[in-house]
């Protein structure tokens, strides 16, 4: 038998154990949920079976049933999460959670700007994931193992200021189906974005590759040569254009961290009011003090990067079912737009007056 087994980082970064076996010549006929069971470090049969369910489990390039016998010289492929190593105890706590959907194996939550979502240096309290210890009123949540640390039933985050939809594995078979789907990038993912500048094109693609800031290491960076970084896609339409700033929908067709930030602050275009890419200072518009009150004011109407998870859509890991999701924008958002919407009929009135006079 010849055996590889190798980490890879999923497009919402999160870890998984990735195994390649070849069966050794001499092997007698054996069910591969027990076969596999000796051969992966984290493997139990009932994650095994789930996998397999899933199809998170190759033989031959084609996916297994967990009864399929393993034959002599048989490739297999799997992809697998592995069991929980916290350095601290995770404690419930009650955190207000905006629950859309929930069943027997999963559920989508709205997250609220300012909820960090996992465990990390600095955060073992007061995030989503102890908020939904409470809410389960159990620690039983299946375990997706990150680069840093293992998290109880996420398959994906966004980010602690980003606002929306999340979906949270509650099963084995909740846990696996969503992480291959992640991996897969067959999950649907719309965001809208408040962006500084005028887009000029109404849609388009960026592609570059996303990784760590040389410099400032929380900060991610686009890499444009080489193969510095992570392969990344964004699609994006405008979709209200308001003078200084514009309204944009992003599509993910990858996830990586900070993806839609670091890429529209590459396209010149940063969040507005996104501190960590410079978007949190005026960029576009007049030298005027009534204007830059005007932006101040609207900074603290909202307090964080202008960027929401607006609609989400996956295949539901047991039944199949095609799944979608909407959530309307916060109202911080909302005032936000609806000041910078008043501004640009004001400076169409003032066009107007001129025009007249004229």
């Amino acid at each position: 038998m010849s055996y590889k087994k190798t980490g890879i980082l999923n497009d919402a970064q999160e870890h998984l154990d990735h195994y390649e076996i070849t069966v050794d010549p001499k092997q007698e006929p054996l069910r591969i949920d027990v076969y596999l069971q000796s051969k992966m470090v984290h493997g139990t049969r009932s994650k095994i079976q789930a996998a397999c369910k899933a199809g998170s489990i190759l033989v031959n390039g084609k996916a297994t049933k967990p009864n399929y016998k393993v034959r002599p010289l048989d490739k297999i492929v799997a992809t697998m999460g592995k069991p929980p190593n916290y350095t601290k105890e995770l404690i419930a706590e009650d955190i207000p959670l905006e629950v859309i959907y929930e069943d027997d194996d999963l559920i989508v939550i709205n997250k609220q700007a300012g909820l960090v979502v996992h465990p990390g240096v600095g955060n073992y309290t007061g995030t989503l994931v102890n908020g939904l210890l409470h809410y389960f009123k159990s620690n039983e949540l299946p375990i997706m193992s990150g680069n840093e640390e293992d998290r109880p039933g996420l398959v994906h985050r966004i980010d602690k200021d980003t606002t929306g939809l999340m979906v949270i594995a509650k099963s084995e078979a909740g846990m696996t189906g969503l992480a291959k789907q992640f991996f897969d990038h067959t999950i649907d993912r719309e965001y809208l974005a408040l962006v500084w500048g005028d887009v000029s094109q109404t849609s388009g693609t960026i592609t570059g590759h996303i990784g760590r800031h040389p410099v400032d290491r929380k900060k991610q960076h686009v890499y444009t040569d080489g193969d510095e970084g992570k392969h990344a896609v964004t699609h994006y339409e405008v979709l209200e254009a308001l003078y200084y700033v514009t309204l944009v929908k992003c599509v993910l067709e990858t996830g990586r961290t900070h993806q839609i930030r670091v890429h529209m602050k590459h396209e010149g275009h940063p969040l507005f009011n996104d501190a960590k890419y410079g978007g949190d200072r005026i960029l576009k518009g007049t030298v005027f003090t009534k204007y830059r009150q005007f932006v101040e004011n609207t900074f603290a109407v909202m307090p964080r990067q202008a960027l929401h998870a607006r609609s989400l859509g996956f295949e539901h890991p047991v039944t199949g079912e095609r799944m979608h999701f909407e959530a309307d924008l916060p109202a911080d958002f909302t005032a936000a737009l609806d000041r910078w919407r008043s501004y640009t009929a004001s400076r169409k009135d003032i066009s107007q007056q001129t025009s007249t006079d004229e």
